[in-house]
């Protein structure tokens, strides 16, 4: 195996990186306390291709892979994972919902404007009482007069108030369980759909998280997404997609925690020298560094797996729950080497230290992915 990036790919990541630390730190903080939404730094993002980084040309994408859109995550997320999530729910779950499960010509009508920046997307899945438990959903869907008329709730949803389109899992046959689940295409504006309440937040403050609220919302039949009753066996494959993007989001995170504490602990002088110089300090370093390296391996396996279009349900698993996990081990032990400078905003520990806690409970708890991991091993 080749664990190094091709001179492109280092090109991506290097052109990241700068736009990153140019054009999104120098306002994460404010961003953050303000729980503002950066759709101006998103639409710049789709300008230079990155909203898109996994389509084909031929629908307006950048025709690159996931090992590219794993680095760009990566990079995104290590300054602001607010950013990388907004980025990873818009690419890897809406936009790929419709690569996956769509027709031409919902792919042709879409994927361009999705791509661009010109439409920002959001995934409709997780309801107030169906988390974990996709099958218990409520939001319903029946066919009446023409159309397709959805009823319901959805929570929790990335990017819920600024999506122009959204892609929601809703019951088709209730008397079925997963297998009355279908996909459905809502455009912002249609009638009887609306935005509910905006989350506040502990972490990740910058991205939208929103209520999403169905009254007799009518849309075309047209709009129906893969097979009727076929809406949960697409949304477990592209949270295949999703759960690589997660475990980008946490390594991101991580590193970003990680450079933190290293550079602190290089300026910061106690008992007449750097606490870089103390083994506990050292010792703690060497952990962080190599649990990063470790998740970043699992994270391109998944990645390099997906773009030989194998399954990577597994693999998907493997990099999400351990590389969520070590991003909240690293962002604690960054905030313990800082010491008390690790509790206030003053630095950036303390945001990462909120943030990266949602990467062990998003598409997918780490509990679930233990289960899913389990499962694929007793086939075997």
């Amino acid at each position: 195996m080749d664990f190094q990036l091709s001179e492109e790919q280092l090109h991506l990541k290097h052109m990241v990186r700068e736009f990153a630390e140019r054009e999104i730190a120098p306002h994460v903080r404010e961003w953050d306390e303000a729980s503002r939404f950066p759709l101006e730094t998103i639409k710049e993002l789709g300008h230079l291709g990155l909203m898109g980084i996994i389509f084909p040309a031929e629908y307006g994408g950048a025709g690159m892979g996931y090992v590219e859109y794993v680095t760009a995550i990566d990079e995104l997320s290590r300054v602001d994972g607010s950013v990388g999530i907004i980025v990873a729910a818009h690419t890897s779950l809406c936009s790929n919902h419709i690569f996956v499960a769509g027709n031409e010509d919902q792919k042709h009508k879409y994927i361009p404007k999705l791509a661009s920046g010109e439409f920002i997307g959001a995934w409709a899945l997780t309801e107030p009482n169906s988390g974990s438990d996709a099958g218990g959903a409520r939001c319903s869907a029946v066919r009446k007069g023409g159309k397709w008329v959805l009823n319901g709730t959805k929570t929790f949803i990335t990017n819920g108030h600024y999506a122009d389109v959204v892609v929601v899992i809703a019951v088709t046959d209730k008397t079925a369980g997963t297998h009355g689940l279908s996909a459905f295409l809502v455009d912002k504006g249609a009638p009887g759909f609306k935005p509910g309440k905006k989350e506040d937040k502990l972490g990740l403050r910058a991205s939208d998280t929103a209520e999403l609220i169905f009254e007799d919302c009518e849309i075309p039949l047209a709009n129906l997404v893969g097979k009727e009753g076929d809406g949960f066996i697409d949304a477990m494959r592209v949270l295949d997609g999703g759960r690589i993007s997660i475990a980008a989001l946490g390594l991101g995170m991580a590193q970003g925690a990680f450079d933190c504490a290293l550079k602190y602990s290089q300026r910061r002088k106690q008992f007449g020298r750097a606490i870089s110089e103390f083994q506990a300090i050292q010792y703690k370093l060497a952990d962080m560094a190599t649990e990063i390296e470790a998740g970043r391996l699992l994270t391109m396996r998944a990645a390099t797996t997906k773009d030989a279009g194998r399954k990577t349900t597994l693999e998907s698993s493997m990099a999400k729950l351990y590389t969520s996990e070590v991003a909240v081990r690293v962002a604690n032990e960054a905030v313990q080497i800082l010491g008390g400078y690790g509790f206030i905003k003053d630095y950036p520990a303390e945001k990462f230290y909120r943030d990266v806690k949602l990467c062990t409970i998003g598409e997918g708890t780490s509990e679930i992915q233990r289960m899913v991991i389990a499962r694929q091993l007793l086939k075997r």
